[in-house]
C-alpha cells in the first residue's frame, strides 16, 4: 500500500510539473504575463486596453488537462484500489495535488485569475453550505414503519422524491429518502438499481419545477428568469420522470422474481424490515428545510436589501445557523437509527473542491470559443448543455451556454439579470432555448456520479449501508441504457 501510495504521489507530482512547463512554454504565455505586469503596475492605457480580454482567450488549452485527470482519477481509481481510494484523505490528496497547481497557475494571469478564483471559491463555498444544511437537517429525520421493499413501494418512494425534490432541492430530497429507502430494501439481495435509479430521479430529474430544486435554476432565477417561468418545464418533467418510474417498476419487478427463487431471499423478503409502528421522528427538522428554502428565496429575491441579492456570507451564515440549531435539537438516539456520519458530505467537499478549481480553465475556454462551436437551436444546446452538465458541475454549466445564447443574440451578458431580457426577445425561440439548457443541465446531471452534488452522496450513503455500487463507468453503462434513450424522445417531443 505504502508502495502505491508513492507512486501515486510521484505520478501525480510528474503531471503537475508537466503541466506547468507545458503551459510556461507557450507562445502566448509571455505577452499575457507582460500586459499583467504592466497592469499590475499602474499602466492604465494598457490596463483599459487588457481588460477587453477574457480569461479564456489567455489561459493555454492545456490547462484543461488537470481537470480531465481528476475525473480520470475519479473514475478509475475505485476500480484499481477500492481500498486505498475510500479514504477520504487520499482523495484529498489527489484533489490538492491537481487543483493547487492550476490555482497557481490562474494567478500569473492577475485580476482576472483572481477574479475567476474568487467567483469558483464564492461558488463552491454556497454550493458545499446548501448540500452541507440540507445534509445535516435531513439526516435528523427518521422515518419508521413496517416498510417492505417491494417494487411498489419502491416506485412509491422515487415518485414521492420527483415529487417534492422541485421544492426543497434534489439534496434535500435525496438526504430526506434515501436512508428509508435503503432501510426498506436492507433484506434485498439486489438494492444497487433501486439506489442507480433514485439517483436518476430524485437526485437529479426531479428538480426541475422550481429555482430551488437545482442549483442552475437557482443561478437562472438570480440573473433573471422569473420564480414562476420553470413551472412552463412541467411537461419534460413529467415525461423523463413517468418514464423512469415506469422502467423502474419493470425492472424491479424482474429483480424480485429471480430473488425470490431461494427459500432464504423469499423468507426474507416476507418480512418487513421494519416491524414497528410508522411514524416520523425529528419532525423539528422539516422546519428546518422550511428555514433553507426560505433564506434561498429571499437572498434571490433580495428581501431587505433593495431587490438586489444578499452579500455573499449573509445567505451561507443564516444556513450554517439553522443547521446547527436543527443538529443541536436532534437526539444522538435518531442519528444513530439513520447511521449517519459525515463521511459523504466530507467526500464531496473534498472532491467538489479540486473540480471547482481545475474546471476554471475549462470554462473559461468554453465561454469564449462557444460562438464558434455551431451551437443554435433548442436541440443542440440541449445536448451540449447535458454532455457537459455529465461531468461538470451543471450550474456553472447552465449559465456558460445561456451567456453563449445571449451573445449570439446580441444581449450584454455583463449585466445582471440578462436572462430577463433573453426572454423578452420577440417569438418564443429565446425560451425555448433557455428551456432545453433547464433541462440538459438538470436531467443530464445524472448521466454520471459528478454530474450533480447529490449523486455522490447517495453513492457513499448506500456504501454505508453494504450496498455495493457500480464503479464510474459501470453506473455510466446504467445511464448510457435507459437515460439516453429517454432524452433522445425529450429531443424529438419537444426541441425539434
Amino acid at each position: 500500500m505504502n508502495r502505491f501510495f508513492l507512486m501515486l504521489s510521484a505520478f501525480v507530482l510528474a503531471t503537475s510539473l508537466t503541466f506547468f512547463a507545458t503551459v510556461s512554454q507557450a507562445e502566448d504565455k509571455p505577452a499575457a504575463a507582460k500586459d499583467h505586469a504592466a497592469e499590475n503596475h499602474g499602466d492604465h492605457a494598457a490596463g483599459e486596453g487588457h481588460d477587453q480580454k477574457k480569461l479564456g482567450e489567455m489561459v493555454h488549452a492545456t490547462a484543461v488537462a488537470p481537470f480531465a485527470l481528476l475525473l480520470l482519477c475519479i473514475a478509475l481509481f475505485p476500480l484499481l484500489n477500492p481500498h486505498w481510494w475510500e479514504h477520504n484523505r487520499n482523495k484529498g490528496f489527489i484533489a490538492a495535488g491537481l487543483g493547487v497547481p492550476v490555482v497557481i497557475y490562474l494567478l500569473t494571469f492577475g485580476h482576472h485569475g483572481l477574479e475567476a478564483l474568487e467567483h469558483a471559491g464564492k461558488e463552491y463555498v454556497s454550493f458545499l453550505v446548501l448540500l452541507g444544511s440540507l445534509f445535516v437537517i435531513s439526516g435528523g429525520v427518521y422515518v419508521r414503519g413496517s416498510l417492505k421493499g417491494s417494487p411498489m413501494v419502491n416506485t412509491m418512494f422515487l415518485a414521492l422524491g420527483a415529487a417534492v425534490a422541485s421544492f426543497v432541492g434534489t439534496t434535500g430530497a435525496s438526504m430526506l429518502l434515501i436512508r428509508p429507502l435503503l432501510r426498506a430494501n436492507e433484506k434485498r439481495l439486489r438494492v444497487a438499481h433501486v439506489v442507480v435509479f433514485f439517483i436518476f430521479v430524485v437526485s437529479n430529474c426531479g428538480g426541475l419545477l422550481t429555482p430551488l430544486g437545482d442549483p442552475p435554476l437557482f443561478l437562472g432565477f438570480l440573473k433573471g428568469v422569473p420564480f414562476e417561468w420553470t413551472f412552463r418545464l412541467l411537461p419534460q418533467w413529467g415525461l423523463v420522470n413517468g418514464l423512469l418510474l415506469i422502467v423502474f417498476f419493470i425492472w424491479d419487478t424482474i429483480a424480485i422474481r429471480r430473488e425470490a427463487s431461494s427459500p432464504e431471499a423469499e423468507a426474507a423478503l416476507e418480512t418487513p424490515s421494519s416491524p414497528v409502528k410508522f411514524g416520523i421522528d425529528g419532525l423539528h427538522n422539516f422546519a428546518g428545510l422550511g428555514g433553507i428554502v426560505a433564506i434561498i428565496f429571499c437572498s434571490g429575491q433580495g428581501l431587505g436589501n433593495g431587490g438586489n441579492s444578499w452579500p455573499f456570507g449573509v445567505q451561507e451564515l443564516l444556513m450554517l445557523g439553522v443547521s446547527v440549531l436543527c443538529y443541536k435539537m436532534t437526539t444522538g438516539d435518531i442519528r444513530s437509527k439513520n447511521r449517519f456520519g459525515f463521511g459523504p458530505i466530507i467526500e464531496v467537499a473534498v472532491l467538489f473542491a479540486g473540480i471547482f478549481a481545475t474546471m476554471i480553465p475549462a470554462l473559461a475556454i468554453l465561454n469564449v470559443k462557444g460562438k464558434s462551436l455551431g451551437i443554435d437551436t433548442p436541440a443542440q444546446f440541449f445536448w451540449a448543455s447535458g454532455v457537459l452538465s455529465s461531468f461538470l458541475d451543471n450550474a456553472p454549466t447552465y449559465l456558460t451556454f445561456a451567456v453563449t445564447a445571449c451573445g449570439i443574440r446580441g444581449i450584454d451578458a455583463e449585466s445582471g439579470r440578462y436572462l430577463a431580457e433573453f426572454l423578452k426577445l420577440p417569438g418564443t425561440e429565446a425560451a425555448q432555448i433557455l428551456a432545453a439548457i433547464s433541462c440538459g443541465s438538470v436531467f443530464m446531471g445524472a448521466n454520471t456520479y459528478i454530474g450533480n452534488g447529490p449523486n455522490f452522496m447517495v453513492k457513499a450513503i448506500a456504501e454505508e449501508n453494504n450496498v455495493r455500487m457500480p464503479g464510474f463507468f459501470g453506473y455510466m453503462a446504467y445511464s448510457g441504457a435507459i437515460l439516453i434513450p429517454i432524452f433522445v424522445i425529450v429531443t424529438f417531443v419537444f426541441f425539434l
